[in-house]
Formats: C-alpha cells, sequence, structure tokens
C-alpha cells in the first residue's frame, strides 16, 4: 500500500471544494480523497502519470481528472483554504552562497566592431 499524505483535519477543509459532490449536478466523483493523494503522490515522486501505482486508480482517468479540476481552478480554491495554516514541517533556512558567473552580472560584452 502506497504511503497517504493528508491528515483527517486536512481533509475536512479540502472536501467541501471537491467536485463531484452528490450534491452537484452532474457525475459524481467517487473517491475524492484517493484522488487528491494520487495527485500529492504524483507532485511528491516526479514520475510520469504512467507509473501511477494502481491503488489510485487508472492512471489516464486520474490525469483527465485532473485536467479537468485545473481548467476548473479546484486546486486554487484547495490552494487558499490550505494556505491559512502553513505546515512548516518542510521549512527550512539556507545560508549558502551562489556566486554569479561573470557573463551573468551584467557587464558589457558581446563583439565589438574595430575599424
Amino acid at each position: 500500500m502506497t504511503r497517504l499524505c493528508l491528515t483527517d483535519r486536512q481533509w475536512l477543509l479540502i472536501e467541501p471544494l471537491c467536485l463531484g459532490k452528490p450534491s452537484d449536478p452532474g457525475r459524481s466523483g467517487i473517491h475524492n480523497r484517493m484522488f487528491i493523494e494520487a495527485i500529492l503522490w504524483i507532485a511528491r515522486t516526479g514520475s510520469p502519470w504512467r507509473d501511477l501505482p494502481p491503488e489510485f486508480g487508472k492512471w489516464n482517468t486520474v490525469f483527465r481528472r485532473y485536467r479537468d479540476w485545473v481548467k476548473a481552478d479546484v486546486f486554487a480554491w484547495i490552494f487558499e483554504a490550505l494556505s491559512g495554516d502553513p505546515d512548516m514541517e518542510y521549512a527550512m533556512i539556507d545560508a549558502t552562497i551562489v556566486k554569479v558567473h561573470r557573463h551573468g552580472q551584467g557587464a558589457k560584452g558581446g563583439l565589438k566592431i574595430r575599424l
């Protein structure tokens, strides 16, 4: 079984924003929580859609549903609902200094035409 990410408290915030509730017109989306978990699995692993584990459903069905939700701005609503309660578990402070290559510092360069 694949490890899941969402806590019950997070799911309670997300659930009313999901499409396909029984009160919504049209088709109903079953297993909204597993769909969100599938999206989080893809984002966490960076795997292609075809490598989605079968516990989440058929990869093509999940991808088409994801595309529909993106067009409907559902993920923007979910982000707004969850952004009020930031999880600082993965916050990092980095004191690394990175120097820019001399060509990227804005110096004048290029070909010069001499007479």
